[in-house]
């Protein structure tokens, strides 16, 4: 510092207007932070004029070169000046501003973008003349005659020339090229109806095709599935569950991953509020609570979930890029998407990722070390396999191992077990290996199954039915312990006191800045009270709602059920193994282990043939 005292000035600062350019860059500094803003600005506004399609081309990441073009209503040749004002819009009148339903409201945008870039707007309404407008470092030209068939097409070059500053502050043009990606791909998202087409002219041309989506048709769910194929790919299609849900004038959409294909970041995580693209913190911590049981810290799960409500139940006009919402009662927002994803996943029942085959073939496939060959094969008939498995059948008891041959690690069954087994999800059980892998055959190929993990998920799962029928016990403490905290945490605590007391965590104010902690959950044994207290404290603050508690409860239930489990390297007998089978198909979440790990892989016979060259 130059100063002691750098705001104390040696005489009183003057109050100025600001001229309108000024006006217009310091708008520009919230609305439009990078090419991705822009890029936002510009969709949101073909879409508000009723796109069936709407195409992205830049260039340099974006500063160079970015380029709009819908095929919506338009503007007449007299609006093009008006488009161009502060706060011109024709999306509200301006009477009730909880009543939004387009995406753009404010009309910043566009003088913005004039304002820090070198705009063009060409536009054509239907039964007018197609005109021009430019704008240069917030310097409006004239309107002038173009030649367009119909819609609008926005031009912005050189963006942040006239605040070289900004420029500096950009990341690398692949790193801006990739945030515009990912703002096409959640309003794509959020328009399934809509087409999309994003574009790289950086290399000049035609360019390079990033991404397409085409308009999709049908049902919401079908159009939907379609676009989530579309952005999020044709894995997390298949391994997600179709979320609908109401409570309360609240709906809830969508799809939610199978918590066995998470993610090792949150990149795969959209939320869409009465068609908002948003990254609301309160939204994010709903889904983790919801995954909380089935997912290690390190996980991440994935999902595009849609809320749609009244507009006078959310505020959309609380973040200067409308990223974030508040909700008039967000207790019920959250309380739908966890209680709507934990009954989707209980319904899933032993349902795991069908990645996870995939990367088990992966593992198993050979480098390819030159032309594939190909193989010609006869199939034989049922018959033909009976008699061959009569023939290789041992006619003997088997001889001892000679000498310097270990013990086998795998032990086939003799008996074979019902023949309708096998028509049932998890099959039959055939052998065991290593003491610790299940063996069986389906229908339709092969299930390997981790004994110890399914069995430890089974145990979990039968201890919180336990739990939640008989109530968490509580142990009083001999001597209450007093926590200091501040009035308004004292508060916000005691607003969950039933909460925490059905979990064995009684507490109650104690005189003025303090509360006396008087008992703990006896599942937990010693702990620190004045510890716990402040980590609630802090997810109330910053999620509105504190899963702390029962997190650590479910902890210690999972320590409990690994202890209680069937250990690796036991032998089991088929009876045994069927059983264990049975009851994985009857119990909710036990396609994957307490951490998120898969309990069990299936292997189509299709693709355990192309391994051996028989398609």
């Amino acid at each position: 510092m130059t100063s002691p005292a750098p705001n104390i000035r040696p005489a009183p600062p003057i109050i100025r207007q600001l001229d309108e350019a000024a006006i217009n860059r310091i708008a520009a500094g919230e609305v439009v932070e990078r090419p991705a803003s822009a890029v936002k600005e510009l969709v949101e506004n073909a879409i508000d004029a009723g796109a069936r399609r709407v195409e992205v081309a830049y260039a340099q990441g974006g500063k160079g070169l970015i380029r709009v073009t819908d095929d919506g209503w338009g503007m007449a040749p007299g609006d093009l000046p008006l488009a161009l004002s502060r706060h011109a819009t024709s999306k509200i009148d301006g009477s009730d501003l909880l009543d939004i339903r387009s995406f753009g409201f404010r009309g910043e945008a566009l003088p913005s973008l004039g304002a820090v870039g070198r705009l063009t707007i060409t536009s054509r309404r239907d039964g007018a003349e197609a005109a021009r407008i430019a704008v240069t470092g917030g310097a409006a030209g004239p309107v002038t005659p173009a030649a367009l068939n119909r819609g609008t097409v926005v031009e912005l070059r050189d963006l942040f020339f006239a605040t070289p500053a900004r420029l500096k502050f950009l990341r690398s043009d692949r790193a801006e090229a990739q945030a515009i990606g990912d703002v096409v791909k959640r309003l794509a998202l959020a328009e399934p109806f809509i087409g999309f087409s994003l574009r790289d002219m950086s290399d000049g041309g035609e360019g390079r095709v990033i991404f397409r989506a085409d308009a999709q048709t049908g049902d919401l769910f079908d159009a939907l599935y379609g676009r989530v194929v579309a952005v999020m790919g044709r894995d997390f299609a298949e391994n997600a569950l179709k979320i609908e849900a109401e409570r309360e004038g609240f709906g809830l959409t969508g799809f939610a991953a199978l918590p066995t294909y998470s993610r090792g970041a949150a990149v795969a995580q959209f939320f869409f509020v009465n068609g908002r693209p948003v990254r609301d913190k309160q939204l994010i911590g709903a889904l983790r609570a919801a995954y909380m049981d089935v997912l290690s810290r390190d996980r991440h799960p994935a999902a595009a979930l849609f809320i749609d409500c009244d507009p006078h139940l959310v505020d959309v006009n609380v973040h200067p890029a409308k990223a974030e919402v508040r909700f008039r009662e967000p207790g019920i927002v959250r309380g739908l998407i966890v209680s709507a994803l934990r009954h989707a996943l209980a319904g899933a029942g032993h349902r795991a990722s069908s990645t996870v085959a995939g990367a088990t073939l992966g593992a198993m496939r050979p480098e390819p070390s030159g032309p594939p060959r190909v193989y010609q094969m006869d199939r034989p008939s049922p018959r033909a396999l009976s008699l061959s498995y009569a023939a290789q059948a041992p006619a003997a008891p088997e001889a001892p191992l000679a000498e310097g041959f270990a013990e086998p690690s795998a032990r086939f069954e003799t008996a074979a077990p019902a023949p309708e087994a096998e028509a049932l999800p998890l099959g039959a059980a055939r052998a065991q290996l290593h003491e610790n892998y299940i063996i069986a055959q389906t229908e339709r190929g092969m299930v390997i199954v981790d004994q110890h993990a399914a069995h430890e998920r089974l145990v979990y799962e039968k201890l919180k039915r336990q739990m939640a029928e008989r109530g968490i016990a509580a142990q009083a403490l001999l001597i209450p312990e007093i926590v200091e905290l501040s009035e308004g945490d004292i508060a916000r605590l005691m607003e969950d006191e039933a909460d925490l007391t059905r979990m064995g965590l009684t507490v109650e104010p104690f005189g003025p800045g303090a509360i006396a902690v008087r008992e703990t959950p006896a599942l937990l044994g010693e702990v620190d009270a004045g510890a716990l207290i402040r980590d609630i404290l802090d997810e109330l603050a910053d999620q509105g709602d504190s899963q702390t508690l029962q997190a650590r409860l479910d902890a210690i239930l999972s320590r409990v059920a690994c202890h209680g489990s069937i250990r690796s390297g036991r032998r089991m007998r088929a009876d045994e193994m069927n059983a264990l089978l049975r009851e994985m198909e009857a119990t909710p979440l036990s396609g994957q282990c307490n951490h998120g790990r898969p309990t069990y892989v299936e292997l189509k016979l299709s693709d355990i043939e192309r391994l051996f060259g028989r398609t």
